[in-house]
């Protein structure tokens, strides 16, 4: 039963993925007080999934990395419901909302689950983690060109002898924004194929997707970009800082694609 728990912790965390996407794309809050709510309550499964396991292997539930990854995240909800509780900071929200939901959707993960229903439902699951990915990749790059454009931009503003090119590139104001709606859509969609993936890599390698080196650097190229938006939601930053980190992401997802390489070879797999 601890794992019935802890999925109905996770569908009640998805209200605050939702409430994530929904602040970053339309850049203001929709549905918080709902997603906090639902926050509250899915911590309350949480705790009985953790308890109940413990009671049932006597033993605390830390053992392996599925437990782990669940009493790591509850413990990030209870710090977050007190943070919000004391200090009412609702924009850690955009951050908090998002890891908490996939690091509680990968514990569910720890127990193994029936084969596809048939190769057709399996390669359109892994068709739309593919083109999820392909058009969180495009956004990517996009804010990665905006931003080297700012740069030069400013740099060409700094100089007070601006080129011709500077002429005929948008303004900083322009940049500024298409970065922001870029990164936020990127982020949208490279979290909506992190879930597709893995929730795809579960049911094809069963409990051993885990432990492959390509998952563990999606994972954490995903993490690098929500560190990203959440600065640049935030913190504020902008030009140089924001430029460095968006062209980091970008070597990241390289690397996440290349090690994904023999992917097609598993599309066309039976």
């Amino acid at each position: 039963m601890s794992v019935i728990w802890l999925r109905v912790a996770a569908a009640l965390y998805s209200l605050g993925l939702m409430h994530a996407i929904l602040t970053l794309v339309r850049r203001r809050e929709q549905l918080f007080r709902v997603a906090l709510t639902a926050f509250g309550l899915g911590s309350v499964f949480h705790f009985v999934s953790i308890v109940e396991e413990g009671i049932v292997n006597n033993r605390c539930p830390i053992t392996n990395f599925y437990e782990t990854l669940s009493m790591c995240a509850f413990l990030i909800v209870v710090l977050y419901l007190f943070v919000q509780w004391r200090y009412k900071v609702e924009s850690l929200s955009v951050a908090i909302f998002p890891l908490v939901f996939v690091m509680v959707l990968v514990a569910t993960m720890g127990n193994p689950v029936s084969a596809w229903s048939s190769p057709v439902v399996r390669n359109a699951w892994l068709t739309v983690h593919i083109v999820l990915v392909l058009l969180g990749y495009a956004a990517l790059l996009l804010t990665a060109v905006a931003s080297l454009l700012y740069l030069f931009q400013e740099r060409e503003l700094k100089s007070k002898k601006p080129s011709k090119l500077y002429y005929r590139l948008p303004a900083l104001g322009t940049l500024d924004d298409i970065i922001s709606k870029a990164m936020a859509i990127g982020f949208v969609l490279i979290t909506l194929a992190v879930i597709a993936g893995s929730t795809w890599a579960f049911i094809e390698l069963k409990t051993a997707w885990i432990g492959q080196p390509k998952i563990a650097i999606s994972f954490f190229t995903w993490f690098i970009y929500m560190v990203l938006v959440f600065l640049r939601t935030t913190a504020g930053w902008r030009g140089r800082k924001a430029a460095i980190m968006t062209v980091t992401v970008v070597g990241f997802s390289a690397l996440t694609w290349a090690a994904h390489a023999r992917l097609g070879s598993m599309f066309l797999k039976p």
